[in-house]
C-alpha cells in the first residue's frame, strides 16, 4: 500500500526491481505515444489534485485526508512521466518523496523561514537577484513542472502562478544592460522552461545584445521531470543564442533514465554543457552509495556532478533536511572512491544572503613553513615538504649575452 512517508530504513538502491506507475498510467490517460511524446500533453495532464492522483495510485480514507490538510498549504503537481518512475508499493520511493506531500510539511515552522536566502533583499529590481558582483539570477517565472517538496522558493506557491509580463522582464535587462560588472545571468524559476520558445528566444536575444554578458545559463529540472521537454526547437535557439550553459537537478539514480539521457544527448549535441546540482535529502539520497551511483550514471550521460547542496531551511522541508556533517561525511566517503570528476562540492547557501560557502573533508592535519601534514582518503599520514620562496633575483646568476 502506498504511503506518503518518505522515511526508510533500507537505502532504495538495495530494493529488488519493481514494477511502476506507468502502466497504469497509461491505462487512465490512455496517450498516443505521439502525446507521450509532446511535453505539453504532460503538462497538461499533470496530477494536482488528490482525486486526480487517486484515478492511478491507491489511497487509504487517511492518505486522502492528509494530503487534502497538507496540499491546502503547499499544493502539488507531477508529470505523469516523473510520477511514471515511481515504483509501485515502495513508501520509500525517492521519486515519491520528492513530489508527494508529507504531513511533515506542517511541522517545525518556528526553526525555518519563509525565504532564508533573502532573495528580495538582493533584488534591484523585481525578479532579479543580484548577490555576487559578476553574476545576477532572472526569475522570469514562478511555474514549474513539478512541485518539489524540498524547493527552495516553496514561499511562492500560495501567490497564484504567474510568467513575467514583457515590462517587468524589460526591466530586469534594463538593469543588466546598465550593471557592467556582471558578465553571467542564470536564467531561473520556478522553471524558465515552462516559458515557450517563442518566449525565451527573446529574451536570449535581448540578454545576447549585451555586450558584457559573457554567460547565459539556465536552471531548469525539465531534463529530470519531464525530458520530452528538451526539444528540436529549444536546441535551436540555445545553438542559435550560445554559448550556453544549463544547471540540472538530479537527485537520484532513478531519474536518469533513457528518457533523460535523449534529452542530455540534444543538449550535447546543441554545444549546451550540462552541469548537475543536487540536494542533499534525508531518506532519498543521504549515503555514500547512492550519491556514487548518481555521479556515475550521470557521467555515462557526460553530465558533470557540480554541487551538492545542504537543502535549505525553508518552511515545510526541515523533515528532509540532513545534519551537515552528513554531506561532509558522503564526500569524504566519495573521494577515492570514483574519478575526481564524479565528486560534487558539497556547498551549504546561508541565511541571511550570505551565499555558497563549500565544506570538504579536512585533509590538511598541520603545516608550518617548510611542511605540511596531510592525510590521504585511506586516513594515511604524509609529510609533504613546503617549498621555499624562490630567492630573490639579485641573488641569481649573472645572464652573460654574447657578443
Amino acid at each position: 500500500m502506498t504511503t506518503i512517508t518518505a522515511e526508510t530504513k533500507e537505502p532504495p538502491s538495495k530494493r529488488p526491481p519493481a514494477a511502476t506507475f506507468r502502466e497504469r498510467i497509461w491505462e487512465v490517460l490512455k496517450p498516443t505515444q505521439e502525446q507521450w511524446d509532446d511535453w505539453k500533453w504532460h503538462f497538461r495532464n499533470r496530477f494536482n489534485t488528490v482525486d486526480k492522483l487517486a484515478r492511478v495510485m491507491p489511497l487509504t480514507d487517511i492518505q486522502r485526508k492528509q494530503l487534502q490538510l497538507v496540499s491546502s498549504k503547499y499544493p502539488f503537481s507531477i508529470t505523469p512521466y516523473y510520477l511514471s518512475l515511481v515504483r509501485k508499493d515502495d513508501p520509500a520511493d525517492p521519486i515519491l518523496a520528492q513530489s508527494l506531500p508529507s504531513f511533515d510539511e506542517l511541522l517545525y515552522a518556528e526553526i525555518t523561514q519563509e525565504d532564508p536566502l533573502h532573495e528580495k533583499d538582493d533584488s534591484p529590481v523585481v525578479g532579479l537577484v543580484h548577490r555576487y558582483p559578476d553574476r545576477a539570477l532572472f526569475v522570469i517565472t514562478d511555474i514549474c513542472p513539478l512541485l518539489c517538496r524540498h524547493c527552495t522558493r516553496k514561499r511562492e506557491w500560495d501567490g497564484g502562478w504567474w510568467i513575467r509580463q514583457k515590462p517587468q522582464l524589460e526591466a530586469g535587462i534594463a538593469y543588466l544592460r546598465k550593471t557592467t560588472a556582471i558578465r553571467d545571468v542564470i536564467i531561473s524559476g520556478g522553471d524558465p522552461l515552462t516559458v515557450d520558445n517563442d518566449g525565451l528566444e527573446w529574451i536570449l536575444q535581448q540578454l545576447r545584445s549585451i555586450p558584457h554578458l559573457e554567460m547565459i545559463r539556465f536552471g531548469t529540472r525539465f531534463p529530470v521531470v519531464l525530458p520530452q521537454r528538451i526539444d528540436e526547437g529549444f536546441t535551436r535557439i540555445c545553438d542559435k543564442y550560445g554559448p550556453i550553459w544549463l544547471n540540472t537537478h538530479f537527485n537520484h539514480p532513478n531519474e536518469v533514465t533513457p528518457e533523460a539521457g535523449r534529452a542530455v544527448r540534444e543538449l550535447l549535441r546543441a554545444g549546451v554543457p550540462v552541469n548537475n546540482q543536487s540536494v542533499l535529502l534525508r531518506g532519498i539520497n543521504d549515503t555514500v552509495e547512492i550519491q556514487l551511483k548518481l555521479s556515475h550514471e550521470l557521467l555515462k550521460n557526460r553530465v558533470r556532478p557540480y554541487y551538492l547542496f545542504h537543502a535549505d531551511e525553508v518552511r515545510g522541508t526541515e523533515h528532509l533536511r540532513t545534519p551537515v556533517e552528513t554531506g561532509i561525511k558522503i564526500i569524504e566517503g566519495m573521494r577515492g572512491h570514483t574519478s575526481g570528476l564524479g565528486v560534487p562540492t558539497f556547498v551549504v547557501d546561508v541565511p541571511g544572503g550570505g551565499g555558497k560557502i563549500p565544506l570538504q573533508p579536512n585533509y590538511v592535519l598541520s603545516w608550518t613553513e617548510d611542511e605540511m601534514m596531510l592525510r590521504n582518503y585511506e586516513g594515511r599520514i604524509f609529510h609533504y615538504r613546503n617549498p621555499r620562496p624562490a630567492p630573490a633575483k639579485s641573488n641569481q646568476l649573472p645572464v652573460v649575452v654574447a657578443a
